[in-house]
């Protein structure tokens, strides 16, 4: 086979693939794992097959995977599909470009270049830099990592005792923290978790509280982490608030936006990251809101010397960097080497959409969570589990009754829609509580699969309840 004709056939998988989000098909593989390991032939072998097996492993792939471009598939902080991202993402692998230097990635780093300048004029930083990463986990622990050289000058170098330095972030907040605790050298136990409200916001009276008792402890406070928004209610914390009182302690104030940074461009509700200016470092995951595929994610920071000193291990790559000017190599503002180029899918979504279209998205998505409240308020056997604040909709099924575990009630539910192959929800908690959450945030979907949402949800509810088993 030809190159031409195998990239037609490519190419015809790929259609069919964007098609099926319009089929009534399952959104999920059926297959259990363990059945998956005994029936499909994914062995590496000896010979190789040669180049038309490809077409037939990939209909293998393509068949077994989750179909995360389908409407129905709610379960993480992602889904749906841009066409010109898309075209994106297969382009950075066709040229194959690293990151590291201009030389390598001219076009590429002048893409980057205006990207990061413009998150980083939407975010408040004007004379900011900031960096591609490889997710908001990564995103955070740059942060941390930022505080750190920051706040105990010399430690990337010298290194630092850090059994003694705190970090103060929300009891809600995303666990990439504690990943992030491990690395820079303060350990889990040294994060801590500040009280929230009853909306689930890092409270600053506790926080200061928190701060104040650490002192008090011989423990050396060294930065805040606000979260915009929280992973499992969408929550935002008071950034203006945190903001201060970070700046009369004395702290670097970083703020994890990866879930939540895309309402900036929102006129009605950027307001929910008020503040965010007043910050030292912010992460936002174009992957998530902005429906970018996986992964594209930046660190934005608002003095770039401090990132620079953090990555002062370049200088000795001589056989790298060769250019006068750092601004022109990224890579000298990068703990990684070999980089991909994540920034053009971005570039091709935002060329296409413009700011406009990210508001528009933001806005639409914000009045299909309100819509999907609204019907889970008006009905009888659902109930809403928490106040919401961006597009998380947690819920759960309820029933009065006798002698039944609501917790096990709403598992069995997932379960049966997991099973049936009809919708992907997260199951999650709320204190003691389990509940369904979903995330409005899929391109795809639109008020009638919400409907169908609930439907589905309350079928399975009503099925158990009966003590019908699934179908």
């Amino acid at each position: 086979m030809d190159t031409a004709a195998f990239i037609d056939e490519i190419a015809r998988r790929m259609a069919g693939y964007i098609e099926s989000s319009r089929a009534d098909s399952r959104v999920n593989p059926s297959l259990s794992l363990q059945s998956m390991r005994k029936t499909l032939d994914l062995g590496l072998p000896l010979d190789g097959h040669g180049l038309n097996s490809v077409l037939d492993d990939l209909d293998l792939f393509i068949t077994n995977s989750v179909k995360t471009n389908r409407p129905e598939f709610m379960n993480p902080l992602w889904g749906g599909l841009s066409l010109p991202a898309f075209a994106g993402e297969v382009i950075a692998a066709l040229t194959n470009n690293s990151m590291y230097t201009y030389e390598l990635s001219p076009i590429a780093t002048v893409i980057e270049q205006t990207i990061v300048k413009r998150m980083c004029q939407m975010v408040g930083f004007p004379d900011g830099f900031g960096t591609f990463t490889t997710g908001g986990s990564n995103g955070n622990m740059l942060g941390m990592l930022c505080a750190r050289e920051q706040m105990i000058s010399g430690s990337t170098k010298r290194g630092f005792d850090g059994r003694s330095t705190v970090i103060f972030v929300s009891a809600e907040a995303h666990y990439s923290v504690l990943m992030a605790a491990n690395v820079i050298g303060i350990g889990h136990q040294n994060i801590i978790k500040v009280q929230c409200d009853e909306d689930g916001r890092m409270r600053p009276d506790r926080l200061e509280e928190e701060i104040s008792f650490a002192r008090q402890e011989g423990m050396r406070p060294l930065c805040i982490v606000a979260t915009a928004a929280t992973t499992v209610r969408g929550a935002y914390d008071d950034i203006d608030a945190l903001a201060d009182i970070a700046h009369r302690e004395g702290l670097w104030l970083h703020v994890d936006a990866a879930w939540g940074g895309t309402c900036l461009f929102s006129t009605e509700h950027a307001r929910l990251m008020d503040g965010v200016d007043k910050a030292d470092s912010v992460c936002w995951d174009a992957h998530k809101m902005m429906g970018v595929p996986l992964i594209c994610s930046a660190f934005l920071i608002k003095t770039p010397s401090v990132l620079r000193r953090l990555c002062d291990h370049t200088n000795v790559a001589h056989y790298l960097f060769h250019s006068d000017s750092e601004l022109d190599d990224l890579g000298r503002y990068s703990l990684q080497c070999a980089r991909r180029n994540d920034a053009l899918k971005l570039w091709l979504d935002w060329r296409a959409r413009g700011d406009a279209g990210w508001a528009k998205m933001v806005d639409t998505r914000m009045d299909d969570a309100a819509y999907l409240q609204d019907n889970i308020e008006a009905h009888p056997s659902l109930e809403m589990m928490s106040s919401r604040m961006w597009t998380n909709v947690c819920f759960r099924y309820t029933s009065s009754a006798k002698g039944l575990d609501l917790n096990e009630l709403n598992t069995e539910i997932r379960n049966r829609m997991i099973q049936e192959g009809s919708f992907m929800v997260s199951r999650s908690n709320i204190g003691d509580d389990v509940i369904l959450r979903m995330v409005v945030v899929n391109q795809n979907l639109n008020r009638e699969t919400l409907d169908r949402l609930l439907e589905r949800v309350v079928h399975h509810g009503e099925e158990v309840v009966r003590g019908l088993p699934p179908a």
